[in-house]
C-alpha cells in the first residue's frame, strides 16, 4: 500500500495548564495541509519491522514514531508480524507541522487495511493516543479542534481551500522544549489577535520560542506585512511560520528567501479537501 501522510498548521493553541501526567491540556484548532509525506508500506513473512527513510537524519531505530506505530498495532491485536516501510519524507521534521504523528497514523490505517484488522475510527484513535498527543487527528485528517492533551478531537466545517505559504527556518525546534519554555515563562493577558475568518489565531507557544529565537517574531511581522498576506503566526511548537493567504502574493516565496536567505523552506500550500 501506498498512502500520503499529510501535514497540519495550529490555527489556534492554547496551553491550558500542567496535568498530572506531565503533559499539557490544550485546545487547538488544527488543519491538514496537501503537503504530505508518503510511505510505502509491504507484508512480509519474517516477523519485524524493515524500515527505510529518505531523510538520513532521522532515527531508523524504535524511536521513530513510524516504528513505534508497528509495536503499537501489534500489542493491539495480540500478534507479531512482518511489515516493510519505506518512507519518502516531505514534511520538514522539527517544524511544527506534524510530520511524525502523521507518518505514524498513516501506518495505523495501512496496518489496519492490510491485515484485514478492522479497526473503528475511535478504536485507531485510541490507539494513536497510545503514540504521541498529535497521531489522533491524523486518524481522520480533516480540520478539527482537539482537547485534552490533543487526543479529544471534534472536526469542524467550514475552514477548506485557504492557501498557506509555510516558511520554516533552517533549524527545528523541540516541542517538549517548547513546552518547558512556556511553563517557565510570565503569562501575557494580551488578547489581540489576527482573525482567520471567525478564528482568533493565538498560539500560546508564540511568547517563550520567539524569546529564545529571535529571528522567528522578525519573520512573523513581515509575513503579516506582506501584500496579499491576510494573517501569520508560528504553528504548533514551531520552528515554522506560515501565512494565510488571500490568493495573492505569488512571488511571496521568492521574496522569503531574497529577505531571510535561501536556507529557508518554503512551501506554498492548501487545507486539504
Amino acid at each position: 500500500m501506498t498512502i500520503d501522510a499529510p501535514a497540519k498548521v495550529n490555527l489556534t493553541l492554547r496551553v491550558l495548564g500542567r496535568r498530572l501526567d506531565g503533559f499539557h491540556d490544550i485546545e487547538t484548532l488544527m488543519a491538514p495541509l496537501d503537503l504530505a509525506d508518503r510511505l510505502e508500506v509491504d507484508l512480509k513473512d519474517s516477523p519485524g519491522v524493515d524500515f527505510s527513510c529518505s531523510d538520513a537524519s532521522l532515527p531508523m531505530d524504535g524511536s521513530n514514531l513510524v516504528c513505534k506505530a508497528v509495536s503499537a498495532f501489534s500489542h493491539a491485536i495480540g500478534r507479531d508480524f512482518g511489515v516493510r516501510i519505506h518512507l519518502e519524507k516531505n514534511i520538514p521534521h522539527g517544524a511544527g507541522l506534524g510530520g511524525g504523528s502523521s507518518d505514524a497514523a498513516a501506518v495505523l490505517k495501512a496496518l489496519n487495511e492490510l491485515l484485514g484488522v478492522g479497526f473503528s475510527v475511535e478504536k485507531l484513535e485510541n490507539l494513536a493516543a497510545s503514540i504521541g498527543s498529535d497521531v489522533p487527528f491524523f486518524i481522520r485528517c480533516v480540520p478539527a479542534i482537539c482537547r485534552g492533551r490533543g487526543e479529544r478531537i471534534e472536526p469542524v466545517a467550514g475552514i477548506r481551500g485557504a492557501e498557506i505559504l509555510l516558511v520554516k527556518p533552517p533549524f527545528p525546534l523541540s516541542t517538549a522544549w517548547a513546552y518547558g519554555a512556556w511553563a517557565a515563562a510570565p503569562k501575557s493577558n494580551a488578547t489581540f489577535a489576527p482573525m482567520f475568518g471567525s478564528i482568533p489565531m493565538v498560539n500560546d507557544l508564540e511568547a517563550p520560542v520567539f524569546s529564545k529565537h529571535l529571528q522567528l517574531p522578525v519573520l512573523k511581522r513581515w509575513l503579516a506585512a506582506q501584500p496579499g498576506v491576510v494573517a501569520a503566526m508560528m504553528s504548533g511548537s514551531g520552528s515554522t511560520v506560515f501565512a494565510v493567504l488571500d490568493g495573492a502574493g505569488e512571488d511571496l516565496g521568492g521574496r522569503v528567501r531574497e529577505e531571510f536567505g535561501k536556507s529557508f523552506f518554503v512551501w506554498r500550500c492548501r487545507i486539504a479537501a
